[in-house]
This record gives C-alpha cells, structure tokens and sequence, in this order.
C-alpha cells in the first residue's frame, strides 16, 4: 500500500538513489530529478544512468526517464521510479512532494529551501538543519555515517576520498582538463597501470592503480578540471560494480528514518 504524498529525490547519483531505492520499497511514490548531463560515475548503481539510456536497474529497483509532465501517469502505472531531467526544479510547484530530498551532494549551499515541502531532508555538507532544510543525514565515513540531524550541519567535507586497501586519491580518475568526456574502457573492466581508460579532448587519461573500474562519467558529459571522471577498485574482481556501497545503505537507512520520524511532526528532541 502506497503511503500519502509523494517523495521528490534531486539527484540520481549514488546516495540520491540509494535513498530513492529504499523509500520506494518502502511504499513511497518516489520520482528522481536529474540534470540533462549527469555527472554520476558509479552509473551501475544510478538511477541518474536513466537519463543516458531511457531505464537503469539499482538492485532490482527500476528506473525510467519519463518527462516530467508524466510523473503522475508513472505512478499510477507503478513498478518503477520515474527520471525525470529537471536541474532547476521546476516541476516540484506541481508536483506538490510531502518530502523532498536533496541528494545532489553539491557540499555547498544549494537552492533547496525548508519551505519546498513538509519535510526537507539534505544529504551530506551544505545545509543546516532548521535553517535550510528540517534534517540533514551525514555522509561521512566514520561513526554517524547515516545519522540524522535535526539541528546544525553535517560534518564538513574533507575532500580526501576514504582509502581502500590502501589507496586513497589514487584510485580516483580525474579531469586533466575542461572538455568533452569519453570512456575508452567499460565499468566492470579489469585495468591495468598506465591503461588508458578515458579522454577529455583527446587528453587521455589513464589508471595510476591496478583494478576493477568500478565508476566511469558517462560519454559526452563536458568536464572541468579536476573533476572526478572515475573510481578504481584495487579489490578488483571481487568487486560487483552494480551493488550499492556500505555508504550508500546507510545513508539510504538515515534518510528513511528521518522520512519515518519528521512525517509524525517528530524530531530527535522528543523522541524517548
């Protein structure tokens, strides 16, 4: 049985469908607004991979692009999360969420305002609870990874990816330069050092660790330089590209939880 009103995602990136996923089976009408460009890199588990290639799967959960005019009729057909591109948000007005959540993870101010809806989460750094939005879900790695915040900011963004077996900024791909995106390899490919695996106006751009390419930014997207294009795995093929990460749960999980409580007119501060 569906739960009254819908949920409004902004972002189709990992987090933003992470949350999108788990609201939906929870009996949520949940719709995803994305940018035409999306600039997510795991695309296996991104509902923002709709955008691209008219549907995307994130375990199990289906996704599809529709236009936003078509929100409604998606719902009422049910079996899917509509996509829709929407940056700017203009569509929220008609489409009237109970919860709106912004998961674009921008980790600066944004344009989302506590007024957009009933409840308002944000995900991650850039808001502050009771100020812009009535909860914020942290996503930084560490002990309050998903916690819920219902007064002040998550913690600040450190800008230093969180190492796995050992390697940190390493197995992040970046933009050499402003321009065009190509992938020259496939998520899910095993690379080597020195493999070229992408390029940005014909600047390539190649893998400084050993691994499974876990994330690669979609062909066409125009980059800036310095902007995360990819994400190696040194785990390598013990990884599966297309299952959301520990993060990803428990930000989705934190999200739910203040989706459960702020519905009821609840917060942390009268809860027993």
């Amino acid at each position: 049985m569906r739960r009254e009103g819908p949920v409004v995602v902004r972002g189709g990136g990992e987090m933003a469908s992470a949350v999108a996923r788990l609201l939906f089976l929870s009996g949520f009408d949940v719709v995803v607004l994305e940018r035409a460009a999306p600039l997510a890199v795991r695309r296996r588990v991104c509902f923002a991979e709709a955008v691209f290639s008219g549907a995307a799967s994130v375990e199990r959960v289906a996704g599809r692009l529709v236009p936003s005019s078509a929100v409604g009729a998606a719902w009422k057909a049910g079996g899917f999360i509509p996509v829709a591109v929407d940056p700017d948000g203009s569509s929220l007005l008609r489409l009237a969420p109970s919860v709106l959540v912004d998961g674009r993870m921008g980790k600066n101010p944004l344009d989302t305002t506590i007024a957009q809806a009933g409840l308002v989460v944000g995900l991650g750094p850039g808001f502050v609870a009771g100020r812009d939005v009535h909860a914020v879900v942290e996503t930084q790695r560490g002990a309050n990874l998903g916690r819920v915040i219902w007064s002040g900011a998550a913690e600040e963004d450190t800008s230093i990816p969180a190492a796995v077996a050992g390697h940190a900024e390493s197995r992040v791909l970046r933009a050499p330069r402003a321009g065009l995106f190509r992938g020259r390899r496939r998520i899910g490919d095993l690379v080597r050092v020195g493999e070229v695996v992408a390029e940005v106006d014909a600047t390539v751009v190649a893998a400084s660790i050993a691994g499974l390419l876990r994330g690669l930014l979609g062909d066409g997207v125009l980059t800036r330089a310095g902007m995360k294009i990819g994400d190696i795995d040194p785990r390598g093929g013990a990884v599966d590209p297309a299952r959301l990460s520990d993060k990803g749960r428990a930000v989705a999980a934190g999200t739910l939880e203040a989706v459960l409580i702020g519905r009821k007119g609840a917060s942390a501060s009268v809860l027993p």
